[in-house]
């Protein structure tokens, strides 16, 4: 199995909500991007969560309309093996210093886990307290219909909006 490393975070001192997925895949890895998989919904739900059509941008002016609209992105493991891009495949976990980075963003109000995998490993990384979500995870090989998935992460809206409080949002 080979080792993998994620790419560095994608955020600044706007960063509101931290998307935090588990670990690129193979697509992503060889485009050096984040969510490269063209079946990959990521761009599709967070353009429809900012309300501007990601997909159509090339890759930099995506990650500028997420920082402008206070999105940040990074995964939760630094280095892991794996063959292939399931989550299910991945091995000997190595994780972000979630908690180091968390502490740099001044106006960071949720961290949404970008599914199942993510949140079982990111919330053991973040400092008890850190308001966090999980979503449904954009990857195709989770079978949700896109609908739904969009629905989930609908509410990252509201955060985004300052209409939510840290307080107000419940852990996952």
């Amino acid at each position: 199995m080979t080792r993998h490393a994620s790419f560095a975070p994608v955020v600044d001192a706007r960063t509101r909500v931290l998307i935090l997925g588990s670990l690129p895949g193979v697509k992503s890895l060889e485009a050096g991007r984040y969510y490269a998989h063209p079946q990959n919904g990521f761009w599709r739900l967070t353009g429809s969560v900012v309300g501007v059509d990601l997909v159509s941008l090339d890759y930099p002016d995506r990650l500028a309309a997420l920082l402008a609209a206070g999105i940040g992105v990074w995964d939760v493991i630094a280095t892991a093996r794996r063959s292939g891009s399931l989550d299910e495949a991945i091995r000997d976990i190595e994780g972000n210093d979630l908690a180091a980075l968390v502490a740099t963003l001044p106006d960071l109000r949720l961290v949404a886990f970008n599914g199942q995998k993510a949140a079982s490993i990111g919330t053991r990384l973040l400092r008890p307290g850190t308001p966090h979500l999980t979503l449904p995870s954009s990857s195709p090989a989770y079978t949700m219909a896109f609908a739904g998935k969009a629905a989930a992460w609908a509410a990252l809206r509201m955060t985004l909006a300052n209409r939510v409080s840290v307080s107000d949002v419940r852990p996952s």
